[in-house]
């Protein structure tokens, strides 16, 4: 089968790797039909990490799954050979006090499918446990199917943060998540989104999606303009999708006294300055974020009632085509938003 490998920085290669062996106790094996490209997946492309974690060249990347599942091994639920299927990427143990307390994100055996510690799926078939194959409703494309893990992602972030009627929000970054997390903190009740990029296409794309409040960064202190729209009280909720240390203290500044501060992005620096202290002086809530944390039925359910438009996604390449697919994110080409790896 094909597999598109990361085997250094900037580099994927298509490769010819053996086929995965029948389904064991508990498995599934999927033929994949649609993944996502994410921003992390962008960290190991770029910088050979994702914070203190180091790339283990070659590794597979892609955590944004949807395919069909052609195997199934003995005692793989109810899971039957022809269904479309989700994949949740952390397999989770089950047992250990996060996991029982439902943080199967934070599980102290997790294994990341699509890390260093195990493949990812920009590859054509994948054997993965049967629980953490979700069954995708047949009204549902792979391609609308493939904007699940990151929905889910944003409907993790609503169970730590909690948005009232008449919030006002500011989303720091447009990429993808940013959008998400625009769209979704509308439905959540925001009566206004504020979003701010620095990519003049992303804003654009921000707009078509009915998000008309936007802050070119390239010629606007974000700061400022959040400021300024807000008669000077600063947002109720700020999420930072981008990840800079310029956001991030931006983000801190631009929050109102008692408000919350989201950290969705992952930042390329390991350790850089943040005031703190005017965190403190407002008694602000600051939060962060790891990954969907088993949410992907109920971001189907969104996706299937059409709260997620799939006009997020831009792009869509064969596996071939994949390194081409990085360098395109990579330098914010051809009105670049969302790319999805598809393999019909």
């Amino acid at each position: 089968m094909k597999s598109a490998a990361l085997t250094a920085l900037h580099t994927l290669e298509i490769q010819e790797v053996p086929l995965p062996p029948d389904p064991g106790p508990g498995q599934v094996l999927v033929r994949l039909r649609a993944v996502g490209l994410c921003g992390s997946d962008m960290h190991w492309y770029l910088e050979g990490c994702v914070g203190h974690n180091p790339a283990i060249y070659p590794m597979v990347l892609g955590h944004e799954p949807v395919g069909d599942v052609v195997a199934v091994g003995p005692g793989a639920g109810t899971h039957q050979i022809g269904q479309m299927v989700s994949v949740e990427p952390t397999v989770s143990c089950g047992h250990c006090g996060f996991c029982l307390t439902g943080r199967h994100n934070n599980c102290v055996h997790g294994v990341f499918m699509g890390g260093p510690t195990s493949e990812g799926f920009f590859r054509e078939f994948a054997l993965v446990p049967a629980r953490n194959a979700d069954v995708v409703p047949a009204t549902l494309t792979p391609i609308q199917a493939s904007l699940i893990e990151p929905t889910a992602v944003i409907v993790h972030l609503l169970e730590l943060v909690k948005i009232k009627v008449g919030d006002t929000v500011a989303v720091l970054g447009s990429g993808p998540i940013g959008l998400l997390a625009a769209i979704m903190a509308r439905y959540a009740g925001a009566s206004r989104v504020i979003i701010a990029d620095r990519v003049g296409h992303r804003l654009q794309l921000a707009k078509r999606l009915g998000l008309d409040e936007t802050v070119d960064m390239r010629s606007q202190s974000v700061l400022d303009a959040v400021m300024d729209l807000t008669s000077g009280r600063g947002a109720d909720l700020v999420l930072d999708a981008a990840g800079a240390p310029e956001t991030i203290q931006a983000g801190i500044e631009m929050t109102r006294p008692s408000g919350q501060f989201v950290l969705v992005g992952i930042p390329s620096n390991k350790l850089f300055p943040v005031d703190l202290h005017t965190a403190m002086a407002k008694e602000l809530r600051i939060q962060t974020i790891k990954r969907s944390n088993h949410k992907g039925r109920e971001a189907m359910e969104l996706i299937q009632d059409g709260r997620i438009p799939e006009s997020i996604i831009t792009h869509r390449l064969s596996l071939e085509r994949t390194p081409e697919a990085f360098d395109l994110v990579e330098h914010y080409r051809d009105g670049v938003g969302k790319v999805v790896i598809e393999m019909p």
